[in-house]
């Protein structure tokens, strides 16, 4: 029997579609806190020395540090309960996720250094930022809100200075609108972190001192 060539390549199509059907079926969709639009500005130098940063690692409650959405229920925001999301999730843990989309934005807005990506020369100093999270809920279809508090310190001199920060960002419906309400609210942390650095640069206090 003639096998007819239209209908095997049509066979061979449609098993192709079907099996990058089911290879990409089920699987979890990965989402990033790093904002792609930043503009970035040239390491400022002093002296030929450049302004180095140096971010901690991010503080914050057990239930948050984990790669998976933790959401408070859509149709019941003000309650304890949430939902850990294994089919949307962060690309690393969120911790790791927030601390690498923070120190690249407020190295960014400073054109500074993050001396926990790339090391610094022995003897310079940096800033050193450590940040705390203590509340970030994502509710799909309203907002995101989020507080921080924070200290700067240059490691060769003086105090820390602390500060907090409550934000809400309002977000459409769907998960990438969550995700990206949750881009917004680094962004606005970053600006004031980045602001508390400068502050502490120029021997000021930070407006947002506790």
């Amino acid at each position: 029997m003639t096998k007819n060539p239209i209908r095997l390549a049509a066979v061979a199509l449609a098993t192709t579609w079907l099996m990058a059907a089911c290879g990409s079926a089920g699987g979890p969709q990965y989402y990033s806190l790093a904002d792609t639009g930043l503009p970035v500005r040239a390491p400022s130098a002093t002296a030929g020395t450049p302004a180095y940063i140096e971010l901690a690692p991010i503080s914050m409650p057990e239930r948050f540090a984990r790669p998976q959405f933790v959401v408070r229920k859509k149709d019941a925001p003000d309650s304890p309960a949430v939902d850990i999301l294994e089919q949307h999730r962060w690309s690393s843990s969120f911790e790791d996720e927030l601390r690498d989309a923070l120190g690249s934005g407020i190295a960014s807005r400073l054109g500074a250094v993050d001396v926990t990506k790339t090391g610094r020369q022995r003897g310079q100093p940096a800033t050193r930022i450590a940040v705390q999270l203590g509340q970030f809920d994502a509710i799909e279809g309203k907002r995101v809100d989020a507080s921080f508090s924070w200290t700067v310190r240059r490691t060769d001199e003086g105090p820390a200075a602390g500060c907090q920060l409550s934000l809400s960002e309002p977000v459409g419906s769907g998960f990438d609108a969550l995700a990206q309400g949750a881009q917004r609210v680094t962004a606005r942390l970053a600006d004031a972190i980045a602001g508390s650095v400068s502050a502490l640069k120029a021997n000021q206090v930070p407006a947002c001192a506790v």
